[in-house]
């Protein structure tokens, strides 16, 4: 299996969900239904963590969606990732890419050439 994949599950409900394992984030996309018989969707970040005598635990951090805002959320969502990939590009900046990342001089590049070409596999365990 690669780093990074999604697939689709359904659950013992019968209701949909989508899973991404990034690396050691796994986002976890759930369908679940209200009491009331109607849907909701549930976002849950899970990510792996090792304590200090080596064994590991799962930090996880959920996100409960109603039908209600969907439209909204997704506006927004589109908005603000086009931003970031419009502003920075889609290539990964981490502090952990640079040892010297706070003591590397600062680079000016020309606009022309601010444009990606091409792509860098990134390993999501190194970040």
């Amino acid at each position: 299996m690669s780093d990074n994949e999604n697939f689709e599950r359904i659950d013992g409900d019968g209701i949909y969900s989508k899973v991404l394992r990034a690396g050691r984030r796994t986002y976890f996309f759930d369908v679940r239904e209200t009491r009331a018989g109607d849907y909701y969707l549930t976002i849950t970040e899970s990510k792996k963590n090792t304590n200090e005598d080596g064994s590991f635990f799962y930090k996880k951090h959920k996100i409960y969606l109603y039908k209600e805002d969907f439209g909204k959320f997704r506006e927004i969502l589109d908005e603000i990732t086009e931003f970031v990939v419009k502003e920075k590009g889609e290539e990964v900046i981490s502090e952990r890419h640079q040892k010297n990342f706070e003591n590397a001089p600062s680079m000016v590049v020309p606009e022309e050439s601010n444009k990606i070409e091409s792509f860098t596999d990134v390993d999501f365990e190194d970040i």
